[in-house]
């Protein structure tokens, strides 16, 4: 394929032309986004003043330049004669959202222009019959027609970037940037500066500190760019539904995902499924996918109750506007409900409503009571056939459609979105890889059957909160000039029935509203895990459309600063051999999607000639129906599909052998390899060179519950960072993974850094909360007398780390309680789950050793938040406990010295006193949660804690390792003198 020298318009297809100093216009230095001079001038007009890309704001030079330039181009302008020489970058076209499956080639080009008239035809083709005054359009030409109805929507965006203000980031910047220099000179102070009488405490008080401050940085910069963004859901119905037109808006297929119905209530799947299904959107454009992996009947009937309870439900919700739209959550509000509402008939219908949920509550009650305990002959269907999954680990591949454009219709006749039923095969001797695959599986289902181009995925307990949630989203994925570059949109997390105080940081309210947002400025947030909104093209491994194929010449970019290659000319990152082969398969892949879409009628053996050369079955698998979906950048099914085909096919796509030497879990679809398959998802498509955005509307998107139990939050936190210790020890490390293309920007590579090296930050973390103890045990300290200098640095770093605080709690709006209780988390999860997790990953990534710890209920409360309360044995309590009971013998035996030594032993004990307080406040939470509501901790856990502090003591005093010998010696001798 030949490539031309100079880059390509990104927005026209026209070259982007020359600057003054004859060298290639580039409007954007940081990632060198090719826009041509004409359309950079019709952004500025239009308000645009950050890059479409990396959203950096373009140079203050390069502006006044454009702004002087302005008037001669307005007057040349004036002096055109044919109306199409401007029309090229007049962007028309960019609002048009069925152009976006034609608008590149497979080196990411722009191939529009050379095809625009018979893409004209066709579209007036498509447009005429819609037209209720065909004598006036009559009279206008194609080609105007083309030109002038998009113009009103070209010229409204459907999203806009809101920069934090400068009066609040330039001080935040300024204080991370003082806060690094007074770390370099502390740690020069602390290095040149020993402690010989405790040098084994001091060294490791340095190493630990100097590890913190790594961490720090990690966790730092990455929120040097923090964005708000602004959606306008009235332009995209505007653009997209018109009046007396069929919606344009795209399709969006849901997953929600559950395993066991016991420990899942199919009562809280049921209100997500309920809630998914009375969306704010077009019926014919949602379809929910509930993946059953545990193949439970218990499952499949409760759908079935559900589907039923849906055709009441849908009318009544959209009816009256009802928010939200789980019946379970919105029924127990503690709200005015008839705020707002004006019809006279609300009131009645609600009563009844109410009393149908009820009603179903107790069909949902009988089919869970009835499932706890199993028949010796397994589960028998309503014909009298057994349950086809009455063997969990050994069933054929289950689906059933339940709703859709030809199945039950709601009580008013209106066509309900469709609901199916999933469970995919299993056969002993396969690997299922749990959530990744059953996800997976869902992608090829539901691409088989319905092939929407965005995809939805939830938890089973995430329910549906704000029914424009999926709005919200479309404003970003359906932007012309926004979306094509978007892999996903992320949604924040938000939870229900959590105590007022947030004793554990369950909401995790600092990680998703300032580390998120950061993250949006730079490449986008991660993914994590739900809530969120995928291009359907972007988890089949492609590049996003605009990317510029891989640096070839001098003129590619740096893969660290993403400039020009001026700042690095004559040094090239030298590729790896196994990233150049996926490269070029990306490319295969995506010229075959290219020239499939030129044929416009071709037979089926022409179709499977095209399939088989490309060899798209050895990534895709052996589907020829499904590899003809993922040709479909805009999705959608043929109209003469035949259903039961259909299904066949999607039984097929569930097998449990069609994975095998396949690109699947590897580098298409939910990545294997980690129980956080969340991250390495979003990592692999970052490193493609696609972004994602973060989308956080006024009334929270979605709403999900979290364990608020202090072993249950444990064992959650346990799970997530067992996950990032195994891609640490993966191929997929960030580390070094993913830098042959240069894609990945180095604040984003940070962010994901930080993501898998944080568990390990727990042994540096175990051992600082221990050198307390230590301290008041055996007299010694880890930093000497304090001169002047060292106070003035001392003092400095603690303000530098409030001042850091406060500027951050000042531009994302955070409350001090809530970073505060995550500062406190971040210990106790330390130095309890991090740890186990630490050790648990190398023995499972290393010598294949899998580990479990068992929770074991102690004690129950029915009140409010009694779940807050309930005492669980886990051996993940013993680290933390030993912890708070050893600092709290260090403190009393510190003042006990002390009273003993005189006046002159209470200044150094203030330090370590101090240094102890700060250990047992950080674990308070912790402390509380081990008393329960009436003091109830289990035996084994006080047992063990005091067991462990007595040896570790009695050890201690036994070898006394921070006496000198010499002391030693000169003790001894004066014993046996007085002995004598």
């Amino acid at each position: 394929m030949m490539e031309s020298g100079a880059p390509t318009c990104h927005t026209c297809g026209e070259n982007v032309g020359l600057n003054a100093n004859g060298e290639p216009f580039v409007a954007c230095h940081e990632c060198s986004f090719p826009i041509c001079k004409t359309c950079f001038e019709y952004d500025l007009k239009e308000g645009r003043k950050a890059c479409l890309r990396c959203s950096s704001p373009y140079d203050e030079n390069l502006l006044d330049d454009v702004e002087k330039a302005s008037a001669d181009q307005s007057t040349m302008a004036a002096h055109l004669s044919k109306p199409q020489e401007v029309g090229i970058h007049a962007r028309h076209i960019s609002s048009v959202s069925t152009l976006d499956s034609e608008m590149t080639e497979d080196n990411g080009n722009p191939i529009w222009k050379n095809r625009v008239e018979s893409w004209k035809e066709k579209k007036s083709k498509k447009k005429k019959p819609a037209k209720t005054k065909a004598d006036t359009e009559a009279q206008v030409p194609p080609e105007q027609q083309m030109e002038d109805k998009p113009a009103l929507d070209a010229s409204q965006p459907l999203s806009t970037i809101i920069p934090i203000p400068k009066s609040r980031l330039a001080p935040y910047r300024t204080v991370i940037v003082m806060r690094l220099i007074i770390l370099g000179l502390f740690f020069h102070y602390r290095v040149t500066n020993p402690v010989d009488s405790a040098f084994p405490l001091w060294l490791t008080s340095v190493i630990c500190e100097i590890w913190f401050a790594f961490s720090w940085v990690l966790d730092q910069f990455p929120k040097w760019y923090p964005i708000n963004r602004e959606t306008y859901i009235d332009r995209l119905s505007a653009r997209y539904e018109r009046e007396g037109e069929l919606s344009e808006l795209a399709a969006v297929d849901f997953f929600v995902s559950t395993v066991d119905p016991l420990k899942e209530p199919p009562l809280i799947t049921s209100n997500t499924v309920l809630s998914i299904l009375a969306l704010d959107y077009p019926v014919d454009k949602v379809s929910c996918y509930v993946s059953d992996d545990g193949a439970a009947m218990l499952s499949f009937e409760s759908l079935v109750e559900t589907a039923d309870f849906a055709r009441k439900w849908v009318p009544f919700c959209k009816k009256f506007s009802i928010e939200p739209r789980a019946p379970e959550f919105y029924f127990s509000q503690k709200i005015d409900y008839l705020k707002d509402k004006v019809q006279p008939s609300f009131v009645k219908e609600r009563r009844a409503m109410k009393r149908d949920y009820e009603e179903f509550k107790i069909r949902i009650n009988a089919l869970v009571a009835k499932a706890q305990k199993t028949p010796e002959e397994g589960w028998t269907m309503q014909d009298g056939t057994p349950w086809p999954g009455n063997n969990t680990r050994d069933h054929p591949g289950m689906i059933q459609v339940f709703l859709g454009n030809s199945g039950a219709r709601d009580i008013e006749g209106n066509e309900l979105p469709r609901l199916v039923y999933v469970s995919r095969e299993k056969r002993p001797g396969y690997q299922h890889h749990k959530k990744a695959g059953a996800e997976n599986a869902l992608v090829r289902v539901s691409a088989v059957l319905t092939n929407a181009p965005y995809i939805l995925n939830l938890d089973c307990d995430h329910y549906v909160n704000n029914s424009k949630a999926v709005r919200e989203a479309m404003c970003f994925m359906m932007d012309p000039q926004v979306g094509r570059d978007v892999c996903y949109v992320q949604f924040p997390q938000r939870f229900d029935g959590i105590d007022r105080s947030d004793r554990y940081a369950n909401r995790n309210t600092v990680f998703f509203d300032v580390n998120m947002k950061g993250l949006d400025g730079i490449q986008g947030p991660v993914y994590v895990g739900t809530g969120c909104v995928f291009n359907r093209q972007a988890l089949y491994g492609y590049g996003p459309p605009s990317m510029p194929s891989l640096p070839k010449s001098s003129s590619s970019s740096c893969s660290w600063c993403g400039c020009c290659s001026c700042c690095c000319p004559s040094k090239k990152e030298p590729k790896d051999p196994s990233e150049l082969y996926r490269d070029a398969k990306r490319e295969e892949l995506d010229a075959a999607i290219f020239n499939l879409r030129e044929i416009e009628n071709y037979d089926e053996y022409e179709r499977s000639m095209l399939i088989s050369q490309t060899s798209f079955e050895k990534t895709f698998g052996l589907s020829s129906v499904f590899i003809e979906s993922t040709l479909m950048e805009n999705g959608g099914v043929a109209e003469s599909a035949n259903p039961s085909t259909l299904i066949k096919e999607a039984i097929h796509v569930i097998s449990c052998g069609y994975e095998e030497k396949t690109a699947w879990g590897k580098e298409i679809g939910w990545i294997y390899g980690s129980v956080t398959e969340d991250i390495l998802t979003g990592f692999k498509m970052h490193c493609r060179g696609w972004r994602s955005i973060y989308c956080m509307p006024l009334r929270p998107a979605f709403k999900g519950s979290a364990p608020i139990n202090l072993s249950d939050r444990l064992h959650q936190v346990l799970r997530w960072a067992l996950g990032s210790v195994e891609i640490f020890l993966s191929r997929h490390c960030p580390l070094w993974y993913g830098f042959g293309g240069g894609r990945l920007k180095w604040l984003q590579r940070l962010a994901y850094i930080n993501t898998i090296v944080y568990p390990f930050t727990s042994l540096p973390l175990i051992a600082y909360c221990s050198l307390p103890a230590i301290c008041l045990l055996t007299g010694k300290f880890i930093i000497p007398t304090l001169s002047n200098l060292a106070s003035v640095l001392f003092l400095g770093l603690f303000l530098s780390i409030i001042l850091t605080a406060v500027l951050e709690l000042r531009w994302s709006g955070v409350s001090i309680e809530d970073i505060w209780r995550n500062e406190q988390f971040w210990v106790i999860g330390g130095v309890s789950a991090h740890l186990f997790a630490v050790f648990q990953g190398i023995l499972k990534m290393l010598a294949g050793i899998d580990t479990n710890f068992t929770v074991t209920a102690k004690a129950a409360d029915d009140a409010e938040f009694g779940e807050l309360y309930i005492v669980k044995w886990t051996t993940l309590l013993i680290p933390p406990t030993t912890l708070l009971i050893v600092n709290m013998v260090g403190v009393v035996a510190g003042f006990s010295d002390a009273l003993n030594k005189g006046y002159e032993a209470w200044g150094p004990l203030f330090g370590k006193v101090f240094f102890s307080f700060w250990v047992i406040l950080h674990l308070y939470p912790f402390l509380k949660g081990l008393m329960g509501r009436q003091n109830r901790t289990p035996t084994i856990v006080v047992l063990w804690s005091v067991l462990l502090a007595s040896v570790f003591s009695l050890v201690w005093v036994r070898i006394n390792p921070f006496v000198n010998t010499a002391d030693s010696a000169a003790v001894t001798s004066s014993c046996i003198s007085i002995d004598c």
